[in-house]
């Protein structure tokens, strides 16, 4: 399996498991402490998750570059902006 179609991420944060919205307020603060620019890989669990946390970083100004379904849990792609609050 090639990994060369997908960005290598600066950091991975593994949320599954964690509730909404804890899912989002974690993945939040862990963008507030990276670098702008850098790639963000959240693991997050099928269904509210999926359905909430991705709509959430967009509102709030991040660009989500991809979703990947790896079949028991998503893997998203977030880049930290450089868009100040």
């Amino acid at each position: 399996m090639s990994v060369s179609s997908f960005p290598y991420p600066d950091v991975q944060l593994d949320l599954r498991g964690t509730p909404c919205p804890i899912n989002f307020v974690r993945t939040k603060i862990q963008l507030e402490r990276m670098k702008p620019g850098s790639l963000l890989e959240v693991l997050l669990d099928i269904g509210e998750p999926i359905e909430q946390v991705p709509d959430s970083l967009t509102m709030a100004g991040y660009e989500v570059e991809e979703i990947i379904d790896c079949t028991d849990y998503f893997a998203i792609l977030v880049r930290c902006s450089v868009i100040s609050a």
